[in-house]
């Protein structure tokens, strides 16, 4: 038998030893629809199909990852550099490549004579394009208005995706997640010395004498001392305490394991990966003596393998249209 005393000290003690549960697990892909899809939702209010893979987060991600957006500019630029002649000017033919590559398809609006002649051809902006269900396209303007093109007057341009075929899919979505954390990186390390101390700290004392007003001041100090949002210190007066009967004890230190640089290399070589773009030319340094090679002779292979199919896929897109006379096909300089 268990007396009422031993009962109350079993229930104290069982308190006492509860672990603390700060948070739970965080998903590494909360949002796996983001990749992982296979069909496309039709919006019957508007009537066009939406998108496989949020254009929003496709827009954002080149402005959140500096080799990502670099390398989406840069092969839109030598595919681009590349162009002779045809129903757009230079710079029209550079924002259609740019859709290409950041979204994996680009709409080429016909715009018509009052005779009802293509004049010349120009790229809907593909953030707001979407694909109608009769093959047309339909863009999204303020106060939910949209702006109706009919199949006749649009051609599409797509990277193949092997699960639909609504819309083309860029090729580098391997390298999303590789992105995210690059700027997570960042950003953790901006909080680092925008802290002020880097790192958050416990300030401890044991003086039974410590004037209540001069603690609080200690306390609106710290508090006063910090980046706002970032680390959090923490003043604790103990009269008495030991020396050790509070610590902390570190999760980790970026600084002294710099890990931080260790990330962002990473991070920065899966993105390089997912476009397969040579390091030479994406103005990465070399970490040795031995340098990242020619860049001529990268150029030439990254053309031949990259650049020049993806000028062959606009070129024939338009080439195929029947209502395309000579003077408006694409013409560019294949030569290696």
């Amino acid at each position: 038998m268990v007396d009422v005393a031993d009962t109350t000290k079993t229930e104290s003690d069982t308190e006492k030893k509860e672990t603390v549960l700060f948070s739970l697990p965080e998903q590494v892909m909360p949002d796996m629809w983001l990749t992982d899809y296979d069909s496309l939702y039709y919006n019957n209010t508007h009537e066009f199909w939406e998108p496989p893979v949020d254009r929003h987060l496709l827009a954002n991600l080149t402005r959140r990852n500096a080799q990502h957006g670099g390398i989406i500019q840069s092969r839109a630029n030598m595919a681009a550099s590349r162009y002779v002649s045809g129903g757009m000017s230079v710079q029209e033919t550079e924002a259609a490549f740019i859709n290409l590559v950041q979204f994996g398809d680009v709409a080429l609006l016909k715009i018509r004579s009052g005779f009802r002649q293509v004049l010349r051809l120009f790229p809907l902006p593909s953030y707001r394009t979407r694909c109608t269900n009769d093959g047309g396209a339909l863009v999204l303007e303020r106060n939910n208005q949209v702006k109706r093109y009919k199949a006749r007057d649009v051609i599409w341009v797509r990277q193949y995706d092997p699960v639909q075929q609504i819309y083309g899919c860029p090729d580098y979505l391997g390298g999303l997640q590789a992105a995210l954390l690059n700027e997570d990186a960042t950003l953790f390390r901006r909080k680092y010395y925008l802290n002020g101390a880097h790192m958050g700290f416990i300030l401890y004392s044991t003086d039974p004498n410590l004037d209540p007003k001069d603690e609080d001041n200690i306390k609106k100090k710290i508090q006063e001392s910090k980046g706002v949002g970032n680390f959090q210190s923490l003043f604790v007066n103990i009269p008495g305490g030991s020396e050790k009967g509070m610590q902390i004890i570190p999760v980790g230190n970026f600084e002294s394991k710099d890990e931080f640089m260790n990330v962002k290399n990473v991070s920065a070589q899966d993105v390089l990966n997912a476009h397969r773009f040579p390091p030479g030319l994406a103005g990465i340094i070399p970490a040795n003596n031995a340098g990242l090679g020619d860049p001529t002779k990268y150029d030439g292979v990254y053309f031949k393998n990259e650049t020049k199919p993806l000028i062959l896929k606009m070129r024939d897109a338009v080439a195929q249209d029947n209502e395309i006379n000579p003077k408006l096909a694409l013409e560019f300089d294949l030569e290696s």
